[in-house]
């Protein structure tokens, strides 16, 4: 698999000294990139060791052991090409030639992100198509399209369960805890996603944002102990955090809401882990405390670490929740960084698990009305200005929202951006049409995969399909026939109970809009 972040190798390199700085020294790599990529030998040469490798390619057909979704909520191909070259600026870099981790992915597809009622999806609608296999309605999560959002009494008989038969969820997306919950829900026998989350799913590794949802209402935050806005929510005074610290007595179980902890956890002893590191959602990279929370990085590394013990397989849920807050923000830096982070997650995946065994997919739940463009010239500051003004005389940003709170004009006119600092983590790029939070887009996303039966991603499918492929690969109901054994004894059987970990699903279920 080439190395993300690399540039084409067997180009000559000027050593100029060894005093050379680091940012002199990628400027010196982009101009010997440049001086090779004016001679069509450079790309003639490139195109056909891309050739040569895609007529190697065989699919691997057998099952798989270990299942492993990335989720990038909100990512859709503007925000994966914006954040690739974001990648290779943060190295010192042009950034347009860099390589993702998943652009390394041989199989490569379109999802049509759709729902039942809406050409412009939600995130909970899309969750249950990706994970159920059916497509539902907005603001519905395990239910099909039966079912009514907010109208308890519609779901009961309507469920749809993942392809694990694990992920059971019958409420409205909006009920976080049981404080959410309708007078009328609550009668009719309808449960807050917390409590299904740790009494209905059997996991293993649970880390993420969230505290609050899971402790008696005014239960004093570790981490904030003198917020009334942090402190818990749940009425039923029922710690669930308890709950699922007890529910597996003969497993070695432990909580954390500290990096210190969450360091010091030994993954060789330890069977279960639930990390819940802010009251709600995890905080942006950017503004990420690093002493107290762990990356997105380190958490997908522990995860599996623990995970892989299980010599039947496991299936590995990682979201990346915040890429889609900072679109609805309007505040491109805050999005792209998030998925640049959860790139390197993915990177870090494939340095912990084998190709052979492991089928690992990438895909989004949808886009956004984020873009890029102006004509900018190769290598410009991705958050830089467009090099031309627009016909009203003023300069624009070369990344623009379509819609979202960056709508902002003084007397008819559009705000000269020169006057404020458009490289600021939180500086809100303009949008055409005011809104108080930008939305999503309805165009396609991309799936990538690899590993065994990823070649059954191809050509444009609809959203539930990935759930299904999943199934299939792992021989998991309803499919019967499944793939054949791989023949390596490196391999086990069929996964029939997976180690599950949901890494994110709180920040899914509760905060994406």
């Amino acid at each position: 698999m080439q190395t993300p972040h690399h540039w084409p190798q067997n180009l000559p390199l000027i050593l100029l000294g060894t005093m050379l700085l680091a940012g002199d020294w990628a400027a010196v790599e982009s101009q010997v990139l440049y001086d090779h990529e004016r001679e069509p030998a450079y790309w003639d040469a490139q195109a056909k060791a891309t050739l040569d490798a895609a007529l190697k390619l065989r699919p691997r057909e057998y099952q798989a052991k270990n299942l492993i979704l990335f989720l990038g909520d909100g990512m859709g191909v503007s925000t994966v090409s914006a954040a690739r070259i974001l990648e290779g600026q943060m190295e010192g870099n042009a950034g347009e030639e860099t390589v993702l981790a998943m652009d390394t992915f041989p199989y490569v597809a379109l999802s049509k992100t759709y729902s039942v009622d809406k050409q412009v999806a939600d995130s909970a609608s899309t969750a249950t198509a990706y994970h159920c296999g059916v497509k539902a309605n907005a603001k519905t999560v395990g239910l099909s399209g039966n079912a009514v959002a907010y109208e308890c009494n519609t779901t009961f008989g309507n469920e749809v369960y993942s392809v694990l038969r694990r992920a059971k969820a019958k409420v409205s997306r909006s009920w976080y805890s049981d404080a959410d919950l309708p007078a009328s829900a609550r009668h009719q026998g309808c449960v807050d996603i917390a409590t299904q989350l740790v009494t209905n799913v059997d996991i293993d590794v649970i880390l993420g944002g969230g505290r609050m949802y899971m402790t008696p209402k005014g239960t004093s935050d570790p981490e904030y102990p003198t917020s009334n806005s942090r402190k818990g929510d749940r009425k039923d005074r029922k710690n669930l955090i308890n709950i699922w610290l007890n529910a597996k007595p003969n497993k070695n179980s432990h909580y954390v809401w500290h990096r210190n902890e969450f360091d010091e956890i030994n993954i060789k002893t330890t069977d279960r882990l639930m990390g819940l590191f802010e009251p709600k959602d995890m905080r942006f990279e950017v503004f990420r405390n690093t002493t107290r929370d762990p990356s997105i990085v380190e958490m997908t590394e522990k995860a599996i670490q623990i995970l892989s013990k299980n010599p039947k397989g496991y299936f590995l849920f990682v979201e990346g929740g915040r890429i889609d807050h900072g679109h609805h923000d309007g505040i491109a830096k805050l999005a792209l960084t998030e998925a640049v982070m959860f790139d390197r997650a993915i990177e870090r995946a494939s340095q912990l698990t084998r190709e052979s065994d492991t089928l690992t997919v990438v895909t989004a739940d949808h886009s956004h009305v984020f873009t890029f463009g102006g004509n900018t010239p190769r290598g410009n500051p991705i958050f830089g200005l467009a090099p031309k003004k627009a016909d009203d005389q003023m300069p624009f940003t070369s990344i623009l929202y379509a819609n979202g709170p960056g709508y902002v004009h003084i007397n008819g006119t559009r705000g000269n951006i020169t006057m404020v600092d458009y490289y600021d983590e939180e500086y809100m790029q303009q949008a055409a049409v005011p809104l108080d939070a930008e939305t999503h887009g309805g165009e396609d996303v991309a799936i990538y995969a690899k590993g065994p039966m990823a070649h059954l991603f191809h050509g444009v499918k609809e959203q539930n399909y990935v759930a299904h492929v999943m199934a299939y690969a792992a021989c998991l109901e309803p499919y019967k026939e499944c793939p054949p054994q791989p023949h390596s004894h490196t391999s086990a059987a069929c996964v029939s109970t997976p180690s599950i970990q949901m890494f994110g699903l709180i920040s899914l279920l509760w905060v994406s809009r």
